[in-house]
């Protein structure tokens, strides 16, 4: 997927466009926080990103659990719910995790 440019559309809103990227991340696969910000057109936007998703809905439909840190773990504690869930749910999608972390060069997203 391209890198979207926000400044380019007075119909995308920074937080559209960062949903869109997250949607669009395929199965198996996983994205920074920096990269769904840098090709969602908002660079160095990395911890907005991560507020987005806090804010989503019980329910949501946006794979939330596609997103890890820039060294690929899973920025939850842990051990806690959320990262037994995001764990779970990527490895579902056949991304092993281990030690926490999964392959980066194997499963990061490069569109």
């Amino acid at each position: 997927m391209p890198q979207m440019n926000i400044q380019d559309s007075q119909l995308t809103s920074p937080k559209q466009a960062i949903l869109q990227v997250i949607a669009a991340i395929p199965a198996g696969k996983v994205c920074s926080y920096g990269a769904v910000a840098k090709r969602a057109g908002v660079p160095n936007h990395a911890r907005y990103v991560g507020t987005i998703l806090k804010q989503l809905p019980h329910g949501s439909s946006i794979p939330w659990h596609r997103v890890v840190n820039s060294k690929g773990f899973i920025a939850f504690p842990e051990g806690s719910e959320r990262w037994l869930v995001q764990r779970e749910r990527l490895a579902q999608e056949g991304v092993k995790v281990n030690d926490q972390q999964p392959n980066f060069r194997r499963y990061f997203w490069n569109a």
